[in-house]
């Protein structure tokens, strides 16, 4: 084993939520990632749809529990050492499937060994081992001090961690009641608190500031804007500001879900969506799977989704067609993949 050391680290991380083109719904998910070298660690794993078990939604407890056993001051969960580092971000379960590895004390270090996919208690390494990732050794105080910020002071469990600080909840702000009482009920569903209201002045300040992003219906007038971006700066806090593309559900959920985004942004996966005469330019910092829907209303106000793109994609810019039935019309194209999503309107 190779005794040069990895800087260990954490960074605010999301796994999107969203509606799909079926009509379900995913959940949206906000978490700490584990970063080594400054890289996350979840963008190594390629095509892998999970989350840490450093997640916001988790009670307090639970929380503590899951940073102790990282920092080995609790059993590990499976057979030999092994501790979970990611898992299935609907339920959590084992039997869906989990990134785990041994961690370990090694002299004055921790170190990370044997990445595997495991579905039951006990895994082949042979089989099911990831094999180009790690070992990693980690100066065992740098680790510990970065563990423990996540702890609540004084050891209690009060739910003051660094990770149930997150605000995920969103404003939203129109007098078109029914496509906002239908985006507040697509938002809750896929586990992002939505309010709406037509006047920021009603909203009591301790309330203002549980809010991530606030989100503009089409036909709020400037003034109007300015009125609610006064009562949040009185109130000490600047949430992100989202000006709908269009009154379709899905666009609207992604574009809300890129501006509750609090991953730093040169740990981001998709960097780049543009899309204009029949095409959508895509950008990637990994290889990753990526999924393109093209929407749009008809003449009835009718939305269609058309999945256009669904794959993996290495490193770099991409052009991908977006032609037919999915290009009709004014449509908009959002991009997803695990960990971030972006919405463009198609350029004539």
């Amino acid at each position: 084993m190779s005794a040069a050391h990895a800087t260990f680290g954490l960074a605010p991380a999301i796994r999107t939520g969203g509606v799909l083109p079926n009509g379900a719904h995913q959940l949206h998910r906000d978490f700490m990632d584990f970063t080594v070298d400054g890289r996350p660690l979840l963008h190594q794993l390629c095509d892998l749809d999970a989350v840490s078990p450093l997640a916001s939604d988790i009670p307090p407890a639970i929380f503590t529990t899951q940073v102790r056993r990282l920092l080995l001051e609790a059993a590990p969960p499976l057979p030999g050492g092994r501790y979970v580092l990611y898992g299935c971000p609907e339920c959590e379960s084992l039997e869906c499937g989990a990134v785990t590895a041994v961690i370990e004390r090694e002299g004055p270090d921790v170190v990370w060994r044997d990445f595997a996919w495991q579905t039951t208690a006990t895994t082949n390494l042979e089989r099911d081992g990831y094999h180009g990732i790690g070992p990693f050794r980690f100066d065992s105080v740098q680790y510990r001090t970065e563990l423990a910020r996540l702890l609540p002071d004084d050891d209690q469990d009060d739910g003051s961690t660094a990770a149930s600080t997150l605000r995920r909840r969103v404003l939203l702000i129109g007098s078109r009641v029914a496509v906002l009482a239908r985006l507040a009920a697509a938002l809750r569903t896929t586990n992002i608190g939505a309010e709406i209201t037509e006047n920021a002045d009603r909203v009591p300040p301790d309330e203002i500031r549980t809010y991530g992003a606030v989100a503009f219906g089409s036909r709020v007038a400037a003034h109007e804007k300015a009125a609610v971006r006064a009562a949040f700066a009185r109130a000490g806090v600047e949430p992100a500001y989202v000006e709908g593309l269009a009154p379709i559900i899905p666009v609207l959920v992604a574009q809300i879900e890129h501006a509750l985004d609090s991953t730093p942004p040169h740990q981001r996966r998709l960097t780049m969506l543009v899309a204009a005469d029949g095409e959508a330019g895509v950008e990637v910092t990994s290889t990753c799977r990526v999924q393109l829907v093209a929407h749009r209303q008809d003449r009835l106000h009718r939305t269609h989704s058309h999945e256009v793109f669904d794959g993996l994609l290495e490193p770099g810019r991409h052009r991908i067609p977006v032609e037919g039935e999915a290009a009709r019309g004014r449509c908009y194209v959002v991009a997803r993949t695990m960990g971030g999503v972006l919405a463009a309107p198609m350029l004539r």
